[in-house]
């Protein structure tokens, strides 16, 4: 295994003044940007997309176990656009533009927006829709690898966060 050699700072210092206008992408950021910023949209789109069904469903919920699965839709929405926001922020951080367009946002999305008839379909849909998250920011974080710890940790949050969601659509699905 080779050795890790620190740069000096008089190195750094000289490095850090080419390209300044790159803002947080330094010449030592050695992953694909333009690939991970595509991932990042995506996944942007994902999240916005649940954000979309977690709040028809809780407007929809109704019935006698509603209100725990209404309170848990409104939690999960509030949640997933705090995601939404981080990955926009990181988007913009490397250089990027985050897609907002709804017209493209389906198309883009992991996840598929689907409505439910009913309250046992709704939590169904959001606990696919979990899974299908869950399993592709782990494959993103896979190919993050070390290029770029930053957007590897956000995605670490983000995946641990929709697996508490994946758990809790389960546990209500169990329940109804």
């Amino acid at each position: 295994m080779s050795e890790m050699h620190l740069s000096d700072v008089n190195s750094l210092r000289e490095r850090a003044r080419r390209h300044v206008e790159n803002g947080a992408v330094t010449e030592g950021y050695n992953a694909d940007r333009e690939e991970l910023l595509r991932l990042l949209n995506e996944s942007l789109a994902t999240e916005l997309v649940c954000v979309l069904r977690y709040k028809r469903h809780y407007f929809m919920a109704n019935g006698l176990k509603a209100s725990v699965a209404a309170d848990e839709f409104l939690e999960h929405a509030t949640q997933e656009a705090e995601h939404a926001d981080k990955l926009a922020e990181r988007i913009v951080q490397l250089g990027g533009e985050p897609e907002f367009n709804p017209d493209l946002l389906s198309k883009h999305s992991h996840a598929q927006y689907v409505a439910g008839n009913n309250l046992k379909e709704m939590v169904y849909e959001d606990l696919v829709a979990e899974r299908i998250a869950i399993d592709s920011y782990r494959e993103i974080i896979q190919y993050i690898g070390d290029k770029d710890p930053t957007t590897r940790r956000l995605f670490e949050e983000i995946l641990a966060q929709e697996e508490e969601h994946a758990d809790d659509m389960a546990d209500i699905l169990n329940d109804l």
